[in-house]
């Protein structure tokens, strides 16, 4: 008799559901920030910001607050854009994601044996964060290498360099 197969059922996240609190490198020290948007806040009338929104880093000390607006990039370039600190490259393609939380519904998706949606007939978002994944990540045969690509992802937050 086979072990019973792990679950995954898809709970409709969005990629907004996540953008609230994104893991950054820090521009001044390359080491973990953390940026933090208030949802549903109207940039202000003269300069066109976010006024909840903040990019903190405990490790230098850097603070900048809603006084400009904040652009990501997966891609460590020249430009002043913080990059995210929760990516990595992979055989077949790059993960990444914005905050543990992001980080671990992946997990949970790509450890599953079985992967459940919603029925079709069901109301709601059709187009999840689930069902925009890549077609290599949601391959079984591409699984153990992605587990160990999660973890390594993992350890950098709980551990950083």
């Amino acid at each position: 008799m086979s072990p019973t197969p792990v679950r995954f059922h898809d709970p409709r996240a969005t990629l907004a559901d996540f953008a609230s609190s994104i893991l950054v490198r820090c521009p001044r020290c390359e080491r973990i920030a953390h940026f933090e948007r208030r949802p549903g806040t109207p940039p202000s009338a003269d300069r066109g910001t976010h006024p909840h929104s903040r990019l903190v880093c405990r490790s230098c000390g850097l603070y900048r607050d809603g006084s400009r607006p904040y652009r990501f990039s997966r891609y460590p370039s020249a430009c002043s854009y913080p990059a995210l600190w929760l990516r990595t490259g992979t055989r077949h393609g790059e993960l990444w994601a914005y905050n543990l939380q992001h980080l671990d519904l992946i997990r949970r998706f790509v450890a599953a044996d079985l992967r459940e949606r919603a029925p079709w007939y069901d109301t709601g978002q059709k187009m999840t964060l689930v069902a925009r994944l890549p077609v290599w990540m949601k391959s079984a045969k591409n699984r153990a290498g992605l587990l160990r690509a999660v973890d390594r992802l993992r350890a950098t937050v709980i551990t950083p360099r």
